[in-house]
């Protein structure tokens, strides 16, 4: 892939219709900045063989075995288990805010999208549900082509909901994963944090591994008003009107309280936490998060 595809514009990116190329350029941008990175996003310890299946990367193909055997068989690392990924977005009214730029909601969408794009590719299970005061979709994990198709469609097709209840849809989760599974939540964490965390350390609990994929506004985290403005709950519709001087401070203490107690709870209890800022390039976004990642283990 081109440079010049490496680290779009969230704005740029958005404004690219299809869901599939939209995916597709986001994952090879994260894939190159890991490979210019000195950490790598996953593990290389060599695990087992498998056999060769129509697609697999070539330079993979054990040939000293294929001499033995006249069989093609790939080098299977620890990091290609079967892996089954439930990709949980939040779609309530305060996803869709955006202060300019690229709203929450689409860069939830195309983050999910390329995650689900990403997890297929590795030939890993994938599977979607979307939220907001109620499920609005489920879709079970699966590794078909036809399936990631289906997930995308539905991707494209979301709109914004009403107020949030994440807690149901991530306990309802909990109660039917029969197997070990990753399970990533990506929300504006806009609701009652203190139950989500509680039911994220839930499905932590049972052997999952839990991510957070935690998406605010620029505005929202640096509060860049200046004027005095009428702010409006998205989801309540209450209005609050105020000079931006007047509250930036107290606003700011709250919002690193908000932020710090969602990362330390989610840590704490080993929930991986991800902050992102709709301004920052998700490729690039997710190419730091994936060597920090990797670091941790």
């Amino acid at each position: 892939m081109s440079e010049s595809l490496n680290f779009l514009d969230p704005t740029v990116l958005a404004g690219l219709d299809n869901l599939e190329l939209r995916a597709r350029v986001v994952v090879e941008g994260f894939l190159s900045g890991l490979h210019k990175s000195p950490h790598r996003g996953f593990s290389v310890e060599f695990n087992d063989y498998r056999h060769y299946q129509r697609g697999d990367d070539m330079r993979h193909i054990d040939w000293k075995l294929y001499a033995r055997s006249e069989k093609f068989y790939i080098k299977q690392y620890e990091d290609e288990t079967n892996v089954r990924c439930m990709v949980v977005l939040d779609t309530s009214a305060s996803m869709s805010y955006s202060s300019g730029g690229t709203s929450k909601m689409d860069y939830g969408i195309t983050l999910a999208s390329a995650l689900a794009y990403f997890i297929n590719r590795q030939r890993d299970a994938v599977g979607l549900i979307t939220f907001d005061e109620k499920v609005n979709e489920y879709l079970p994990a699966k590794c078909r082509q036809p399936h990631l198709m289906r997930i995308l469609r539905t991707l494209a097709q979301i709109k914004p909901g009403k107020k949030t209840d994440a807690v149901k849809p991530l306990t309802d989760l909990a109660a039917s994963l029969n197997k070990k599974s990753m399970v990533v939540l990506i929300t504006d964490m806009l609701d009652d944090e203190e139950g989500i965390i509680k039911t994220l350390q839930t499905l932590r609990g049972m052997g999952n591994d839990v991510i957070v994929f935690h998406v605010m506004d620029d505005a929202e985290l640096n509060f860049t008003f200046n004027e005095a403005s009428e702010f409006v709950d998205m989801e309540s519709n209450e209005t609050f009107i105020t000079t931006p001087a007047a509250i930036r401070k107290a606003y700011l203490e709250k919002l690193n309280e908000f932020l710090s107690f969602c990362k330390k709870r989610c840590q704490s209890s080993g929930v991986d936490y991800c902050l992102l800022n709709t301004s920052e390039p998700l490729d690039a976004a997710l190419s730091s998060y994936m060597s920090k990642r990797a670091k941790s283990f």
